[in-house]
């Protein structure tokens, strides 16, 4: 069944070339198709096109498909072209004439719109949430492990004296700023287009605002032409802001990859949260970091696939929207795995002890040293050149490893303040 059918048949090359993948991929979206179709049929009943008792019963029809769709037993055959065509079929099949008015006042245009706008609210919330969850697990551990030496780099050179409290609140705070990104896409994707019809709206005279109201919706997209224009462009607010929440968790993860390491030895993890070599015995591999590491790169590359998919098309609705839903529902899929399982694995870190008596830390201080010599009266640039020249000519004594722990206290007094600014 196809809701465009005129009564001829078309080429089955043709038929699968279009039709792709989006019998398996509108399973995602079923739900929140039949949601919107509640709110609609509500709507006719309102307005007059549809009596209350075909409301009772298209209603009742659609919340049992609902029920399916809950429960895992809601399929789309290959005789059906999409969902919209398989649940208009299971109320026609029902209810008769009844069930054939369904889509009146609707146009598949704004019924995969309403569909992937819920969609999108709903996981966005759930990213944000989880989002939330590793953001005080990271408060946390900063906060435990404040007064924990850790050795600073610039350019994977040793540079100044740090800590695990910095560095675990640091993250912590980059993470409000993805965050907001967030919301903004979740504001963004939070107008109801339902009533956009194919994109010029309806001669019916159907009510938006009630729609709106019914579907959760904080405001609608007044404009029909602006509410098919949002297909794209909602995709690609939303790929960058997922983008933004991977850069922070890639790069997150590839400091706790190098960390890891031999070379550096600064943290571990349980065995269970490691794997090994077919090979090498003695391996601990940390496959989970390198994996989200992966996975976040390839949602990072979502925003340009989704911009070259939709860039330069002219308004109105066009085939090419079919393609952006797949990557991006699995991208969701991807997210919420990747969010959930650095929050349970980081949670298990062990932070070690690091000898700062190792010839490699010798020079860990040498800006402590310079600004004791300013403490004491000399001006920066002669303590600067000072240090230097005992660095050049083997004489510097990097002193007191001790003082380096005022960092320490520094990543403590940020911790409430960055609390603060993410008002969680």
């Amino acid at each position: 069944m196809k809701l465009w059918d005129k009564g001829f048949l078309i080429d089955k090359i043709i038929e699968q070339f279009t039709v792709g993948n989006d019998r398996k991929i509108d399973l995602h979206i079923a739900k929140y198709d039949i949601q919107a179709s509640v709110a609609h049929i509500k709507m006719l009943n309102k307005i007059g096109l549809v009596s209350t008792k075909e409301l009772r019963d298209i209603e009742k029809e659609l919340l049992m498909l609902q029920e399916k769709v809950k429960n895992g037993t809601f399929i789309i055959e290959d005789e059906f072209e999409d969902v919209h065509s398989k649940i208009e079929y299971e109320l026609t099949n029902k209810l008769g004439e009844a069930g054939k008015k369904i889509h009146t006042a609707r146009s598949r245009n704004d019924q995969v719109l309403v569909a992937l706008h819920l969609f999108y609210k709903d996981n966005l919330k759930q990213v944000i949430g989880n989002t939330e969850n590793l953001f005080k697990t990271l408060l946390q551990l900063a906060n435990t492990h404040k007064d924990k030496v850790l050795p600073g780099y610039t350019h994977l050179q040793v540079a100044m004296p740090s800590s695990f409290g910095l560095w675990f609140s640091a993250y912590a705070e980059v993470l409000i700023d993805d965050m907001s990104l967030l919301k903004t896409a979740l504001k963004t994707v939070d107008q109801n287009p339902l009533g956009s019809a194919a994109g010029y709206g309806s001669s019916f005279p159907i009510d938006r605002d009630y729609t709106t109201k019914e579907l959760g919706f904080s405001t609608l997209k007044f404009n029909v032409v602006a509410a098919q224009m949002s297909r794209g462009k909602n995709e690609r607010t939303i790929a960058m802001a997922l983008g933004s929440l991977c850069n922070t968790l890639a790069r997150f993860a590839m400091d706790i990859c190098l960390y890891m390491s031999q070379n550096f030895g600064f943290i571990s993890f349980p065995d269970e949260l490691t794997t090994g070599s077919s090979i090498m015995p003695h391996k601990k591999n940390p496959d989970v970091f390198e994996l989200i590491r992966a996975k976040c790169n390839k949602i990072q590359a979502l925003h340009t696939e989704m911009t070259f998919i939709t860039n330069n098309l002219p308004s109105g609705y066009h085939r090419d929207f079919q393609i952006l839903k797949e990557n991006m529902i699995q991208a969701f899929i991807d997210m919420r795995d990747i969010v959930d399982i650095f929050n349970y694995s980081i949670q298990q870190i062990s932070i070690k002890d690091i000898d700062l008596t190792d010839a490699k830390y010798k020079y860990l201080g040498t800006v402590d040293n310079i600004n004791s010599l300013v403490e004491g009266g000399m001006s920066f640039r002669e303590a600067y050149q000072e240090i230097g020249s005992q660095v050049q000519n083997g004489t510097y004594v990097s002193g007191d490893s001790k003082k380096h722990t005022h960092v320490g206290s520094m990543g403590n007094l940020c911790l409430d303040r960055i609390r603060d600014k993410a008002g969680i």
